[in-house]
């Protein structure tokens, strides 16, 4: 380095040169790996997106469904009661202005087809086609319904800057069990594509709008009344730079504190210095913590709703004073809960709107 007419070396040894091209092989690694499997897990759901697809398109012709009245009407009978017990069992999953608003009308394409050519060979069987279209009218007006409310769950989702995938992967791995009762449409045991694919799309919508009930929504104090924000600041002790994971409510002694949003509690005790604390599990790796209190009023295990009461403003741990610490966790890493706070109940104000049946087709 040539300074004021002098010049100065650094030299770097080739241990030293070797140790730092290390560790960037290794750093360069893990993110090859981690983008690999990144994307091979969104390859594998593409894929099975398209192969759902694909056997959807590969629903019974009119010709086949023909000969299925000709082999045994009684058996079509039966098929056509449990694709109806199917359906009612969605539908005590959609919301009441679905229930009331939806209407039920003759399917075209294919099932037109077989109506008519059901009604021309086998007479007695005719108003059976004609359940069996408007059953396939309404598992498919009720899948793209379904897809819709999804679709707008996740757009939600990531102006909250979460990720919907992530949701649909931790919805896909949380403890589940019981005995096994295989779904069926059919005598033979199997399941129309078109039905399959309206599970598929009901347990998506659920999964996401599961999600969004355990977004942090709620301001757990007044929020004109935040003392310090989440980011660096001097630590009101040492007077150094320190990281605060949180946002701070300064109020009075006693002041109730509650639920950002609905979840169970996990933690009710007290933790180092956040003194006295509740912890509440959201779901999908979200978790909120109300540190400082000075009472509690939820208990380990207790099921709480977006502003229920679940203590009071206090002093309690390493505090210069009453107030309240209020962190949002994702997988343990706190994020910014201005975000949420600030953000959540426009977003969810516009998801709670009641729906017109024609938006969603």
């Amino acid at each position: 380095m040539r300074s004021e007419g002098q010049v100065r070396f650094i030299t770097i040894s080739s241990r030293v040169q070797m140790t730092a091209a290390a560790i960037a092989v290794a750093v360069l690694f893990v993110w090859a790996v981690s983008m690999a499997v990144a994307g091979w897990a969104q390859y594998r759901a593409a894929s099975d997106r398209l192969s759902l697809l694909d056997r959807e398109a590969k629903v019974a012709t009119s010709e086949e469904r023909l000969a299925a009245y000709g082999d045994n009407l009684e058996e079509v009978s039966a098929d056509l009661d449990r694709r109806m017990e199917f359906i009612e069992g969605v539908a005590e999953l959609l919301p009441e202005e679905m229930k009331v608003e939806t209407t039920v009308s003759d399917s075209s394409g294919e099932a037109a087809a077989t109506v008519e050519k059901v009604s021309a060979a086998f007479p007695q069987a005719a108003e059976l086609a004609r359940i069996e279209a408007r059953q396939l009218a309404v598992v498919e007006g009720l899948t793209r319904y379904a897809d819709w409310r999804a679709q707008r769950a996740a757009d939600a989702l990531k102006q909250l800057q979460l990720n919907p995938a992530q949701v649909i992967r931790s919805s896909r791995n949380q403890a589940m069990g019981g005995p096994l009762e295989g779904l069926a449409t059919d005598a033979d045991g199997s399941i129309d594509p078109r039905f399959e694919r309206l599970g598929l799309s009901m347990a998506r919508m659920a999964a996401l709008e599961q999600a969004l009930e355990g977004v942090p929504q709620f301001a757990p104090a007044r929020k004109d009344l935040i003392s310090s924000g989440f980011g660096y600041r001097r630590d009101p002790f040492n007077g150094r730079a320190a990281m605060h994971s949180g946002l701070d409510f300064k109020g009075a002694t006693g002041t109730p504190i509650y639920a950002a949003a609905k979840g169970r509690v996990t933690f009710v005790g007290r933790k180092g210095g956040y003194g006295n604390t509740v912890e509440i599990a959201h779901g999908n790796g979200l978790m909120t913590r109300y540190a400082h209190m000075s009472k509690f009023n939820a208990k380990v295990g207790q099921q709480v709703l977006p502003g229920q009461t679940i203590g009071a403003i206090g002093s309690t741990g390493r505090s210069t004073g009453p107030h309240l610490h209020f962190e949002v966790r994702i997988n343990n890493r706190a994020v910014n809960p201005r975000t949420f706070l600030e953000t959540a109940p426009h977003v969810l104000e516009e998801i709670r709107r009641a729906p017109e049946l024609a938006d969603a087709h």
